[in-house]
């Protein structure tokens, strides 16, 4: 009977602690899986028509997405989502060019391998790149907004491109380095 008293005191006391977790939480956005999908968009926009030179042995570059508003800037967010936009295309084949292990790209310490449009055809060259996979974010109230490009180096040629937006949730504000929302 104490056992079963202790089991009841328990039990109430776990239903009052999740009374704290906030209801209107919704599940966190499934970043790498929504960058993986839109990696997958950008690939499947891509014909080889448009680029006959487009050959498997040449690498892809991957510059960290930036903000909207500020093209020579990023944040965690940024980073984040081109390492895993990296990866996927890694996993689909491609040959991708680790950049940070570079000294001739512009780099700001926390901001990641920002390629402006006039850098692009240069360390293409230098680094023997078929494309480069540049993107933009922008973020409102409820939406993270995301622009992905493949551009080709010469005349920074868009060959593919994809859109897609994520819910604004407390881990992508946080990646933005927004300040997250009381719940009390």
């Amino acid at each position: 009977m104490k056992t079963l008293i202790s089991v009841v005191a328990l039990s109430s006391l776990l239903t009052g602690c999740a009374s704290f977790v906030p209801q209107n939480n919704p599940e966190p956005t499934r970043l790498i899986e929504a960058n993986y999908q839109a990696v997958d968009a950008l690939v499947g926009g891509l014909s080889l028509k448009s680029d006959p030179a487009f050959t498997a042995e040449q690498p892809l570059l991957v510059a960290t997405l930036v903000s909207v508003d500020t093209l020579t800037e990023s944040s965690r967010l940024g980073r984040l989502f081109s390492e895993q936009i990296a990866a996927r295309l890694t996993k689909l084949g491609f040959k991708v060019k680790e950049l940070k292990l570079r000294d001739n790209l512009f780099m700001k310490q926390s901001e990641g391998e920002l390629l402006l449009s006039r850098e692009v055809g240069e360390v293409s060259r230098v680094h023997n790149a078929r494309a480069v996979v540049v993107g933009t974010y922008a973020s409102s109230g409820s939406m993270l907004y995301l622009n992905l490009k493949l551009v080709h180096p010469s005349g920074n040629i868009v060959l593919s491109a994809h859109d897609y937006a994520l819910p604004m949730d407390n881990n992508i504000r946080d990646l933005l380095g927004m300040r997250k929302t009381s719940y009390y």
